[in-house]
């Protein structure tokens, strides 16, 4: 029974990695922008930027996913054809990306916030007086403290997007739950294959917990136990 859908299996667990990866890679991009817009001096940009992490993190990602994908084909469907347009179906895939990637871009905001906030400033000012450029100071002393400051509340953040790709089962993508919940209705024992899926995942979140201790301690070079 196993080697008959053990294939199906894998390639479930590869779309969900590929879907985890590209996700959290665009959710660090808005991450970073929206930290920069909430230490902005600008107010508007404050206040979106306030306004996008409030409402997304104040919403369950299922929502987030059947409204963006679901309602989104609606909204999409009415204006085509109103104006006459080919019909095009959403890429569950695309969709998926873009949605975790924007639900997760609010927590990563905050944690780039954070991190950007415990760098002390005198080190930046330090770097300046030495006559760094602003790209200089931001890429040689900033940025390397606030990885090792926003390391814990990435690892946090990936792991718990890891897991959340499994909501994207809801519009029909083939990862891992869509995958097992499917052969294990044709197997007639779904228990056994969830339980397969979860040990997946378990080994999944294993193997990046071990990769985040060794960035933490990669980034902790120089720096005495206990200091922040």
């Amino acid at each position: 029974m196993w080697s008959e859908y053990a294939s199906q299996l894998l390639d479930g667990t590869w779309v969900t990695v590929r879907v985890g990866v590209l996700s959290v890679i665009l959710a660090c991009v808005l991450g970073l922008i929206g930290a920069a817009c909430k230490l902005s001096t600008v107010p508007p940009l404050r206040w979106m930027a306030t306004l996008y992490t409030t409402v997304i993190r104040g919403v369950p990602d299922l929502v987030w996913m059947l409204l963006l994908f679901f309602g989104g084909q609606i909204l999409f469907n009415n204006f085509v054809e109103s104006h006459n347009l080919p019909h095009i179906d959403f890429n569950q895939f695309v969709v998926g990306i873009l949605t975790l990637g924007f639900i997760y871009g609010a927590y990563f905001t905050e944690s780039f916030r954070g991190a950007f906030m415990a760098v002390q400033k005198g080190q930046l000012e330090a770097g300046a007086a030495y006559g760094m450029t602003p790209m200089q100071v931001f890429r040689r002393v900033m940025f390397p403290q606030m990885v090792r400051y926003a390391l814990p509340s990435i690892s946090n953040n990936w792991l718990v997007l890891l897991k959340s790709t499994a909501v994207i089962s809801m519009t029909g993508l083939a990862e891992l739950l869509y995958v097992a919940d499917t052969a294990g209705r044709s197997a007639g024992k779904p228990m056994q294959f969830l339980l397969a899926a979860s040990f997946i995942y378990l080994g999944l979140t294993a193997i990046s917990s071990a990769g985040f201790r060794y960035l933490e301690r990669r980034y902790s070079l120089g720096v005495r136990a206990g200091e922040l």
